[in-house]
């Protein structure tokens, strides 16, 4: 099967059924965190397309304050995908080597930048399935790109902090993100499925977090939080 044979298999599949009931209490729940966190927002720090989409890919298994520390001057020494493409993977490293997991991280976006101007003529796709062609991307990165770099709902971002709230605010019971994304995408309205990632996430930085959560003082907690 092809790159993009492959891409494509990944980019599609079928939303579960969910109730008015339940939709309508998401929606509630929706709220309650945009009224508690107006200014909830992509929180990688970027300016182009190309930079988010890097930031991406160096932000699995890292945090964001860590990949946004190594940043500016990543970004400084290769301004554009051509940059990165011209020179090694061993090149990139010394800019990333603070981030977990930094050679295959180096060698991820040397390719998909390689890729991007081969196949793109130096611009960042913006569609699921071209995304999916790119070394290192999935479909958490093809939808923090797709939704903050070019407005696009097309699904809802799952990282450990909305897998966690998912579970415990009664969105999901799903055990993989995809199926966890899924849910998400058939309870609420697509065009709050990027918001509703940034909202769980603020949510779960500060308060709903894994470790010290502050669910007994937290009225959103209070109200929409199930039994483990």
């Amino acid at each position: 099967m092809s790159t993009a044979s492959r891409a494509t298999s990944k980019a599609a599949f079928t939303l579960p059924d969910k109730s008015a009931a339940e939709k309508r209490r998401a929606l509630r729940l929706y709220d309650a965190l945009a009224n508690a966190y107006p200014d909830a927002h992509c929180e990688l720090n970027y300016t182009t397309s190309h930079e988010l989409l890097i930031a991406t890919i160096l932000s699995a298994q890292a945090t964001d304050v860590g990949v946004n520390k190594a940043t500016p001057a990543l970004f400084e020494a290769f301004p554009t995908p051509p940059d990165y493409a011209r020179v090694t993977p061993e090149a990139i490293e010394p800019y990333i080597n603070s981030i977990g997991l930094f050679r295959n991280k180096a060698k991820s976006v040397h390719a998909a930048m390689e890729r991007i101007c081969d196949v793109y003529d130096g611009d960042v796709p913006d569609t699921m399935v071209d995304l999916l062609s790119l070394r290192g991307v999935a479909r958490k990165t093809a939808n923090v790109v797709l939704g903050n770099a070019f407005g696009m709902n097309l699904g809802v971002v799952v990282d450990t902090h909305v897998m966690r709230l998912s579970h415990r605010l009664g969105l999901s019971t799903s055990a993989t993100p995809i199926t966890v994304e899924r849910d998400l995408m058939a309870l609420f309205p697509r065009p709050r499925w990027t918001m509703l990632s940034h909202l769980l996430i603020f949510h779960g930085r500060r308060s709903c977090r894994a470790k010290n959560a502050q669910c007994m003082q937290d009225p959103i907690c209070i109200k929409f939080h199930v039994e483990d």
